[in-house]
């Protein structure tokens, strides 16, 4: 555990700092947007550079943002609107981790049986369905498609989703239909990478002279799937959904854009667009830590499926 914790912390050190100055470097100057039309005076803009701390050396700068994210203060406020990016976070992370949560969840439900179908059901018409059925989730863009859909449903059906947002425990009824679009389009993407290597796992383990052994000894397909061919399967699944976990993420963004959810996406891509800085920073470095965590839950999921994997990595040191 302490050896994978070190690695976490310094990849997101170094993280933060690339973060860091790549804000700093890029053109623009928020200083001109907040002045507006008194922007041409050099006296008020050199007064707001001071009064934001812009003029303070890099390494303050840097110093007092890290502080500020290590103390849960998430780099101090806003320099658009002098928000609190705490406060921003509250209201905007948890609409981004219930579509994350509902992803996560249905793609679990769905894929894993289908992955272990198209196994079991090899070069058959059920294998060829959910192969046909996964490809184009791979392939096709979520914001295309999100497009498109929208597009279609307004065309053929003169609907849309509600335009304003409201928590599950509010109203779920307005809640279901805002989110129902996003979670199955962000679902069949996430899924499509699941039930590909669920396939290519189960169909390699079936393979092996255990199984094999365990036919012998009169044991139903069944009991084999669910005793043996799940558990030795289990690895490059977990895996593929903590690698894929950034990708899903990268999704929940663009479609809060798309479908007009007031999530850590959309707040991120306004921050970005009135070249918000220390939003942006912040928010960039929180995706970091989460995707992060994320990998880190994985591996230790990964060992305690696989103890293998602790016992052959103590042999290399």
């Amino acid at each position: 555990m302490v050896s994978t914790c070190g690695p976490f912390f310094l990849t997101l050190l170094l993280a933060s700092i690339v973060i860091f100055i790549a804000m700093r470097i890029l053109p623009g100057d928020i200083v001109d947007l907040i002045a507006g039309d008194v922007a041409t005076i050099p006296e008020v803009k050199e007064a707001l550079r001071e009064e934001l701390g812009l003029n303070d050396p890099i390494i303050s700068q840097y110093g007092k943002w890290l502080w500020g994210m290590s103390t849960g203060d998430f780099g101090g406020r806003s320099l658009l609107s002098g928000q609190p990016i705490g406060a921003l976070l509250i209201r905007q992370l948890p609409v981004t981790l219930l579509l994350t949560f509902y992803t996560v969840i249905l793609s679990s439900i769905v894929s894993v049986p289908l992955g272990i179908l198209a196994a079991l059901k090899r070069n058959r018409w059920q294998d060829y369905l959910v192969r046909l059925l996964a490809m184009p989730g791979q392939a096709l863009p979520d914001f295309w498609l999100a497009l498109l859909l929208l597009l279609g449903l307004l065309l053929v059906f003169q609907w849309s989703p509600p335009l304003v947002y409201t928590h599950p425990w509010e109203n779920f009824g307005n809640h279901s239909q805002m989110v129902i679009l996003p979670v199955l389009l962000l679902v069949w993407g996430y899924s499509s990478h699941i039930v590909r290597v669920t396939r290519a796992s189960i169909l390699a383990v079936m393979q092996e002279d255990y199984i094999t052994a365990a036919r012998a000894k009169g044991l139903s397909e069944r009991q084999i799937i669910i005793r043996h061919a799940l558990r030795a399967g289990a690895a490059p699944t977990i895996t593929v959904m903590g690698v894929q976990f950034g990708a899903l993420l990268g999704g929940v963004l663009i479609l809060e854009s798309v479908f007009g959810l007031p999530g850590f996406g959309r707040g991120l891509v306004e921050a970005a667009l009135s070249r918000d800085f220390m939003v942006v920073q912040s928010y960039v470095t929180v995706l970091v830590f989460a995707v992060l965590t994320i990998n880190l839950i994985v591996d230790l999921i990964y060992r305690a499926v696989d103890p293998r994997i602790s016992f052959a990595q103590q042999l290399m040191r």
